[in-house]
Formats: structure tokens, C-alpha cells, sequence
């Protein structure tokens, strides 16, 4: 069934932006309000990551839960944001995190899109429900992302 695919790319995807979310609260740990709610949407995409894993075999696809992956890095980048962040130029590596972190989001809602499309053309009812739960946080994934480069890029860019 070629909804596998859709899983495979969209597990691929959502994968890619749990590690992104972590690493980015990592590097911004020194930054309250980036690290938690970059620690929180990470999460939601590692659950999503379990979820979609929990039923792409019935279409095809063995897919697996990835373990967490972050722990040497992350306290690499904590460290590391420790002694860059007396600086000005964190502000704009927090801009290009956004930037990567926002375009990753639209890519996995489009992946969400794509496969509650397919789902529903094949009437998967399964799969239809799965998008309708994820897709929603996934798009606020996307605008919390949107959001805050609206904030921050006028006073990083100023200075």
C-alpha cells in the first residue's frame, strides 16, 4: 500500500524535528522560555513518532521508536550556550534555529496533510483519526516557531 510510504517519510520527518526541538533547547537552554516550550513540542513530536511507529506495520511499513539520542550532545550545547550566551551573536542563531525549526514544521503538517488525503481517499479510518490528533500540533509547532521569529528578529537584527 503506498500509504507506507506517506508513514515512512512522515516518521522520517517528525523524527528529525524531535532531534531539531532538542537540540535547540540544548543550545538555548540559558533562555527559560525557549528551552521549555522547545523541550515541550519536542515531546509532542516524539509522540507522535511512537504513534505513527505503533501502526505503520499494518501498512507496510516496520517502523521503529528511536531512543533518545541527545543526552551527550545536549550537555555539550547546554555548556557551550553558557559561554556564548554573554554575547550578541546567540540572537542570531536563535533566528536561524527558528528559521530551520519553522520550515521542518510546515514539512511534517504537510506530511500530516498528505497522509490524512491519502487516508481518507482509501477511507482508513485509523489513519484518518491518527492525522486528526497530530496535525493540529504540529501546526502549532510551525506557528510557535513563526511566532517568535516575529518577536526576536526585530531587536537581533537592530542590534
Amino acid at each position: 500500500m503506498k500509504l507506507s510510504l506517506a508513514l515512512r517519510e512522515l516518521h522520517r520527518s517528525e523524527l528529525r524535528l524531535a532531534r531539531t526541538l532538542e537540540s535547540m533547547a540544548a543550545r538555548h537552554h540559558a533562555d527559560h522560555g525557549i528551552r521549555h516550550v522547545a523541550t515541550d513540542l519536542a515531546g509532542w513530536s516524539r509522540e507522535h513518532v511512537a504513534l505513527v511507529s505503533q501502526v505503520a506495520h499494518r501498512y507496510g511499513a516496520d517502523l521503529r521508536e528511536h531512543p533518545h539520542t541527545l543526552a551527550y550532545t545536549g550537555r555539550f550545547q547546554a555548556w557551550l550556550a553558557d559561554r556564548l550566551g554573554r554575547r550578541p551573536e546567540p540572537a542570531l542563531v536563535l533566528l536561524a534555529d527558528l528559521r530551520r525549526l519553522h520550515r521542518l514544521a510546515a514539512g511534517v503538517s504537510l506530511d500530516w496533510e498528505l497522509l490524512a488525503q491519502g487516508a481518507q481517499a482509501v477511507k482508513v479510518q485509523e489513519l484518518v483519526e491518527l492525522t486528526q490528533h497530530c496535525h493540529p500540533q504540529s501546526l502549532r509547532q510551525m506557528r510557535w516557531a513563526n511566532a517568535m521569529l516575529k518577536e526576536l528578529s526585530p531587536q537581533a537584527m537592530a542590534n
